[in-house]
């Protein structure tokens, strides 16, 4: 063997030891999604949810939230003294539930309703459903955020959709019209709030009002006035990010 080919074998092997030797190339760190505290939503159901919703109201308050959509910002006050309506719009926004929603039903002059999901139109999220929690001092002015309800004939008690909400639109009413179709006697301050703000009196005492548009109302009368295809679903997708701001 000459010396030349053992000094070659010599430098392969010193190549191969280094190579050997060498830390593994870095890998970028994995990326997991971060944990939101709260229930799990999959494990809900009509009986469940209240108890469990309540307790993460409890510890995890808020009271004020945005809805981004391509036509503006809606600013959009919870009340206190519907917790589990508040509790669970809290949850689905702090969990993105919403982010893959859609306004899906706008009625000209009555509401805009989200909540749906993309491509199908069928809401992926399991379908628990909630306790009414109708105030009489909360009722269908123009600006109201209330919940939808569905099934009524399989739902005597009224349950409230878990995803399914609706910004009041609705026409200004004189004193006579307000009363009329709200079937219940009416405060002097919500007729005035009929006929100076306009809304949907009918719907009161039927659904739950939980929160008010503070700001933005503009961009829900823009939603309402979007052309809408045979089944009131817009023409144009109007999706929404809904941000917890307090």
């Amino acid at each position: 063997m000459s010396t030349s080919f053992t000094s070659r074998l010599a430098m392969l092997g010193l190549a191969l030891l280094a190579a050997c030797n060498q830390a593994p190339p870095a890998t970028a760190p994995t990326k997991t999604a971060p944990v939101v505290p709260g229930p799990d939503l999959a494990t809900l159901t009509d009986s469940a949810a209240p108890a469990a919703l309540l307790a993460y109201g409890r510890q995890y308050p808020g009271s004020e939230v945005l809805v981004h959509t391509r036509l503006g910002t809606i600013r959009v006050k919870l009340y206190d003294d519907t917790p589990i309506h508040r509790a669970n719009f809290l949850l689905l926004a702090r969990k993105g539930v919403f982010d893959e929603t859609m306004f899906n039903r706008v009625v000209k002059d009555f509401a805009v309703q989200g909540g749906q999901t993309y491509n199908a139109r069928t809401i992926r999220l399991k379908r628990y459903r909630l306790p009414p929690e109708i105030r009489p001092g909360h009722f269908h002015r123009k600006g109201a955020l209330g919940m939808a309800r569905y099934d009524d004939e399989q739902n005597p008690h009224r349950l409230s959709s878990n995803t399914d909400f609706y910004f009041v639109v609705g026409e200004k009413l004189a004193p006579n019209q307000s009363q009329a179709m709200a079937g219940r006697k009416l405060s002097p301050a919500q007729v005035r709030a009929y006929a100076e703000v306009g809304g949907v009196p009918s719907l009161d005492g039927q659904y739950t009002v939980f929160g008010e548009v503070t700001e933005g109302q503009d961009v829900v009368d823009k939603i309402a006035n979007e052309p809408v295809e045979s089944d009131k679903w817009p023409v144009r997708d109007i999706t929404m990010k809904v941000e917890v701001v307090k």
